[in-house]
């Protein structure tokens, strides 16, 4: 009797362990994906953040050049004070936020590009140091946000092909851990742009 009852106990205390490791388990790669998709959104905020913060700095030499532009100016401005208004916490990302997000900042790269064709007009200015730094600081921004984002898309997608998979869409479901949105390219963006002279 005693020898049958140590082997229950001890079957039913492996079994613990196996079914606890593999819920464990499980939940653990859900809860590390999840924050490395986070850790790669606060990324992408940091390089769109930079880009704000050069955005008054552009403006402003290009001001000093070009003082009846002011509409131009007033697009750039505004476009910057809505896109660093949007704030998305990474655990609430959803398909929604994650277009208004997009608008804005599309409507920020829009701003800034009417502002680099007004420099066009003004030869001096396009000579000038400090602008052609700052417009160099731009551009490696852009490539900075573009890398990030496809960082953001490779986590985000590791993570949600592993919460969908099966047994993990059985747990994630259970767990509350849901699909990430991925940054998608611009409506119009596979058409190539037309330039005239």
């Amino acid at each position: 009797m005693k020898k049958g009852l140590l082997i229950t106990i001890a079957i039913i205390v492996i079994l613990g362990i196996i079914i606890y490791s593999f819920f464990g388990g499980k939940y653990n790669n859900m809860v590390s994906m999840d924050e490395q998709v986070a850790t790669q959104w606060a990324n992408v905020e940091t390089q769109y953040q930079r880009r704000a913060d050069l955005i008054p700095n552009l403006v402003n030499t290009v001001k000093g050049f070009a003082n009846q532009e002011k509409e131009v100016f007033t697009q750039v401005v505004e476009a910057r004070s809505k896109a660093t208004s949007i704030q998305i916490d990474p655990s609430k990302l959803d398909a929604a936020a994650m277009q208004k997000f997009q608008n804005a900042q599309s409507q920020l790269s829009g701003a800034l590009s009417r502002l680099l064709v007004t420099v066009e007009r003004y030869p001096e200015l396009k000579s000038n140091q400090n602008f052609l730094e700052l417009q160099a600081q731009l551009e490696g921004t852009e490539n900075r946000i573009a890398v990030e984002r496809r960082r953001y898309n490779e986590a985000a997608q590791s993570y949600n092909t592993y919460i969908r998979q099966f047994p993990n869409n059985l747990l994630s479901g259970m767990y509350g851990f849901e699909r990430r949105p991925l940054f998608e390219a611009q409506q119009g963006a596979d058409k190539a742009p037309q330039v005239s002279f």
